[in-house]
């Protein structure tokens, strides 16, 4: 997705794998791969850690607190909410 994102606005973690293509360093849990959630917040811009990670120049990224239903991830899941740091690069329009 392009552009800041608000608070509300629902997206999808791509489901992608860039393990099965090669070496990669990957900031994003397996687990939420195709899931959809809320952008909570706007964390600011950091450089991107899966280029940091192989001492290539690092775009600076958005990062979000983007929330999940947990039962939508593991169904005997209890709580209310789960929140995970992500970068732009791995949100989608749900």
């Amino acid at each position: 997705m392009s552009g800041l994102l608000s608070p509300g606005t629902k997206v999808r973690v791509r489901d992608d794998w860039p393990e099965t293509r090669g070496p990669c360093h990957i900031r994003t849990p397996h687990y939420l791969r195709g899931a959809e959630g809320v952008v909570e917040k706007h964390l600011g811009a950091f450089p991107n850690p899966e280029d940091l990670a192989f001492a290539r120049p690092a775009s600076r990224l958005n990062l979000y607190h983007v929330r999940f239903v947990p039962q939508a991830i593991w169904p005997d899941a209890g709580g209310e909410a789960l929140v995970v740091e992500l970068y732009e690069t791995w949100l989608e329009a749900a």
